[in-house]
């Protein structure tokens, strides 16, 4: 009966995902146009690009040189085509505007400024889930860093494609190459991506405490190791929305002491210590929003199915659902609300410990919990945010750099409060484990040059604790 339930709200919750509500955004007018016909597009000048093809922004464009827009539209319509083509994260800057032409047609004129695309960017990496848990678990250890080197570009071909070659060492190794081009049919509505890598770690999570804390396995030397590749192929006629289907080969080679009755013989609930497994993976993904790395208003959500393995019961084997939808809301007197859900399903229910991963990972988050993993084979997660923009600024650079003339800064300050519910099958309970969570907390965000946004975050939780939490995202 509990799983009968599950499922049903469980895609129940893929329902709204695929139908979410409607709500209409009207923009103020600021080009006075009194007729309330059709114009015409006549063209669409673009300037300021030097690396990124003509025809990758036109297709981020709703409209197109000929078409024609009903005159009341105008200024609504250019300002969603520059957050399409901001979107693209292409650009540090995009301004559209016209020019009436003696037909009484309009000639668009798109101006971009490119980002950098080219990253060398050295590396220096926690193998901890989170700055917070590095810092109150390990005291700042720096002895759990990685360290090495990561070459990513972005734009390589001035189709949106992008290459990276990553060299990790240090208490982790990594070596991995990857290319994905979004972009590679002429008609620029399908893509492909490739990747693949090692890794080695001198440490393995092996097993999560009753508080809800995880058991680490290590010793001298390496205890895991794993390999990977992954295609995918991916589909997006439209503007916000993308579907793909992705295949990815493992093979993962563990320490022999982990499987013993001593540490954790369910971490792949077989007794072998190396396994070789699939990941076939089909994912639906849309997004509309007026910035993709810190949105104001909008939508986005995406839902998909993962099938791990080659049976269906036993050792690893795993079919997982998962969900999110996020709805940002822009108020007043810049006030924002941000409302989000997320879910997952994972069948069956006996899983081995590596598939157990819920609250702590991915979509699925509590501020004020960080510090602690929920495992569960189903799970869900509410948070809002009520947010104010305090101020925003530009500082200008001490010296010339045409890509970035200055540094924007804008300052947020928020409240919060989540609540989340993972289920898991007795034998594996936890005090967090299968029982209402809840936590909440205040805090600032700070939003900057290439979308970083660093959260600084004072979270309580029904635990009766509370601190400070520093989060970080965006950025290159």
């Amino acid at each position: 009966m509990m799983m009968k339930k599950i499922v049903i709200l469980f895609f129940g919750m893929f329902f709204l995902l695929e139908h979410p509500p409607l709500v209409a955004q009207v923009a103020k007018d600021t080009i006075s146009i009194l007729d309330t016909s059709s114009i015409k597009i006549s063209s669409i000048v673009v300037t300021g690009n030097k690396q990124t093809k003509t025809y990758i922004i036109l297709r981020e464009m709703q409209f197109g040189a000929g078409d024609k827009i009903p005159a009341a539209n105008i200024t609504k319509e250019f300002k969603q085509a520059r957050y399409q083509v901001y979107n693209t994260n292409l650009f540090i800057e995009v301004k559209i505007d016209s020019v009436v032409l003696a037909d009484a047609s309009l000639q668009v004129n798109v101006a971009v400024k490119e980002r950098w695309y080219i990253y060398p960017t050295p590396q220096f990496k926690l193998v901890d889930r989170s700055f917070n848990e590095w810092i109150k678990t390990f005291n700042a250890d720096f002895n759990r860093v990685v360290y090495g080197i990561d070459f990513t570009h972005y734009n390589i071909s001035g189709r949106r494609d992008k290459f990276g070659v990553t060299l990790l060492n240090g208490y982790a190794r990594n070596i991995s190459i990857g290319y994905s081009s979004p972009y590679s049919n002429p008609s620029l509505t399908q893509g492909f991506a490739v990747s693949g890598g090692f890794t080695q770690n001198r440490e393995i999570n092996y097993k999560t405490t009753y508080n809800n804390g995880q058991l680490r396995y290590k010793k001298d030397g390496f205890v895991r190791s794993s390999y990977d590749a992954d295609v995918g192929i991916s589909f997006r006629k439209g503007f916000f929305k993308q579907s793909g289907i992705t295949l990815g080969l493992n093979y993962v080679s563990i320490d022999d002491s982990i499987l013993t009755s001593l540490y954790n013989p369910k971490y792949f609930n077989s007794n072998k210590t190396n396994q070789f497994y699939t990941d076939i993976g089909f994912r639906v993904a849309y997004a509309n929003t007026d910035k993709n790395a810190y949105p104001l208003k909008g939508e986005i959500y995406n839902y998909g199915i993962i099938k791990r393995g080659f049976g269906f019961t036993g050792g690893i084997n795993n079919t997982t659902l998962f969900g999110a939808f996020t709805k940002f809301i822009t108020h007043k007197r810049h006030f924002y609300s941000t409302i989000k859900t997320a879910g997952t399903l994972k069948i069956p229910f006996e899983q081995a410990y590596i598939n157990q991963r819920a609250i702590g990972f991915g979509d699925l988050n509590l501020r004020g919990l960080e510090l602690y993993v929920v495992d569960a084979v189903a799970a869900a997660t509410f948070n809002y945010t009520f947010s104010k923009k305090l101020v925003s600024f530009r500082i200008p650079m001490p010296f010339k750099i045409k890509a970035v003339p200055y540094i924007p800064v804008s300052i947020f300050a928020k409240t919060y409060t989540d609540i989340g519910y993972g289920y898991i099958p007795q034998q594996y309970n936890t005090r967090l484990s299968n029982r209402f969570l809840y936590t909440g907390g205040f805090g600032i965000d700070i939003l900057t040059l290439y979308d970083i946004a660093v959260k600084v975050e004072y979270s309580f939780n029904q635990l009766g604790e509370k601190g400070l939490f520093l989060r970080g995202g965006g950025g290159f």
